[in-house]
């Protein structure tokens, strides 16, 4: 998506990578996940536990969203996930399920 169609959304607002977390096999919390500050999961409609996709240059994936109050507001931290390296700006984003394949008819 370009820049004008995110328009200037809280919603959408972009998010540095402050940290990547690269897991191992064995180790109990493993998987895809965004690790953000309370503040801004709230501007983004996201709770705990929900799936959010991580927009980044290079491609796009869906996360587990983890609260974590010691990550700094405007900042995440990706595990398991290549959406963006440290200090690239990425987007997290609520999926919309309601509307997925479906069509619109006006």
């Amino acid at each position: 998506m370009s820049e004008k169609e995110w328009g200037d959304d809280m919603r959408n607002k972009p998010l540095r990578v402050a940290e990547l977390i690269a897991t191992r096999k064995g180790e109990v919390e493993r998987g895809p996940a965004v690790f953000m500050h309370a503040d801004d999961a709230r501007n983004r409609l996201l709770n705990e536990g929900e799936l959010a996709w991580v927009y980044g240059p290079r491609r796009h994936e869906l996360a587990t969203v983890i609260i974590d109050e010691r990550v700094l507001a405007g900042d995440v931290v990706l595990r398991d996930t290549v959406a963006g390296s440290p200090s690239e700006v990425v987007r997290v984003i609520k999926p919309d399920l309601d509307r997925r394949g479906r069509s619109v008819f006006v």
